[in-house]
């Protein structure tokens, strides 16, 4: 399925390693039925229970929040009846951290609570999250579910600061950041493509790609402006966007407007993450792009962490740890968020240089094998949930 895979990657590693995994999550897309009620399927030994649901990152965001509120009651029910030894709640959004609460009490169970995003800071800072009440209750829910938590799992150096803010202890909180899937990421320049040229008739093989997806926050129109100056500096340079969301169409009539679409820049729609090696097997550089935005310097972008386990340079448009990690390891570029001209023109020296490029490639491939293994990550992931489901635990609620 498109998107993270983070939980299915950490969830078959636990199974592997001999635990009982009991995954509730949403059926978006129907796959698994369409009336609104349970089903069951195993997956690589992970028992997964699908809820239907109607969501999708082109809901606006009052649609999404009704949608996240009927998924916490109905995977809180489900969490109670199926019980276990430890209650693990990954967020976003924040409001799954309700069933988890739940569950933990009602059981008598640690919770292990991991935030893949700082909320509310994030809906605060965008303008979604306006009314002032609502942001206090958002507030509230924060310091609610790190409250009930035995341990809290951060993706980031920042994430963990911000937690720390609440009050929340630091000695309980652990780092550990997306990670790449190195076995899986393992596909030939010849094989992408082949596949890319397949989807994208008339791209070059200078590529630079974005994967992912296209919403508000992740201003990929950016991505527009800089092909646009680009084709006065270098036509040869193509640029690849892949992957759906609530800006998708605004971003192809963007392109279509400066006249770039099909020219020198693509767009191809969801691509499935079984297809991903071959997209960045192909790719020159990858970007991960983000709105000018101070809060989400923070993030730990999933599709940073592919690129490098591909042994792909990698170009961002923002600061935080993930610039420094780059501008420390020589594994890719930091580009000007506001001024695409200075992009372009810092993406055609950095690819007109076959001795960066496969310096940047060689640091990408060492970062994703010596910091960012999966594998390496699991470790400590595994760690966090067995020492909470070890400690003493708590009585259980009448």
């Amino acid at each position: 399925m498109p998107g993270g895979t983070r939980s299915y990657e950490f969830a078959r590693r636990l199974v592997r390693a001999g635990h009982d995994v009991q995954m509730i999550t949403s059926d978006t897309q129907g796959l698994h039925g369409t009336a609104k009620k349970w089903t069951k399927s195993e997956e690589e030994g992970i028992c997964v229970h699908w809820l239907r649901l109607k969501y999708s990152n082109k809901m606006r965001y009052g649609q999404r929040m009704v949608a996240f509120a009927r998924f916490a009651l109905a995977a809180a029910r489900k969490a109670k009846r199926l019980g276990g030894d430890v209650v693990f709640a990954t967020s976003t959004p924040l409001t799954v951290a309700l069933p988890g609460v739940y569950a933990s009490r009602r059981l008598g169970l640690p919770m292990v609570f991991e935030v893949r995003d700082l909320w509310p800071e994030l809906p605060i800072a965008m303008g979604a999250l306006r009314n002032p009440l609502l942001q206090r209750g958002a507030k509230w829910l924060e310091t609610f579910a790190y409250s009930h938590s035995r341990r809290v799992i951060a993706l980031s150096p920042g994430m963990r600061d911000g937690i720390a803010r609440t009050g929340f202890p630091v000695e309980k909180i652990e780092v550990i950041p997306n990670g790449c899937d190195n076995e899986s990421f393992q596909s030939s320049t010849d094989e992408g493509r082949e596949y890319l040229r397949k989807l994208a008739p008339g791209i070059t093989d200078n590529v630079v790609s974005y994967t992912g997806t296209l919403g508000r926050i992740n201003g990929v129109g950016y991505l527009v402006a800089i092909a646009v100056a680009m084709l006065e500096i270098d036509p040869n340079i193509s640029f690849l966007i892949t992957g759906d969301g609530q800006e998708a169409e605004q971003i192809r009539e963007k392109a279509e407007q400066a006249e770039v679409l099909n020219k020198n820049l693509w767009m191809i729609g969801t691509t499935a993450k079984k297809d991903m090696p071959k997209i960045l097997a192909a790719s020159t550089i990858a970007t991960s792009l983000f709105v000018d935005l101070p809060e989400m310097w923070n993030n730990s972008a999933n599709k940073l962490f592919d690129g490098l386990a591909a042994g792909c340079p990698i170009a961002i448009n923002y600061r935080g740890w993930q610039a420094e990690l780059l501008e420390r390891s020589g594994a890719g570029i930091v580009l000007p968020p506001d001024d695409a001209q200075v992009a372009a023109a810092s993406l055609r020296e950095f690819l007109s240089s076959e001795e960066r490029l496969e310096s940047a490639s060689s640091a990408a491939k060492e970062l994703a094998e010596h910091e960012f293994d999966r594998d390496l990550l699991f470790q400590k992931f595994q760690s966090v949930i067995v020492s909470a489901a070890l400690e003493k635990p708590r009585r259980r609620a009448p």
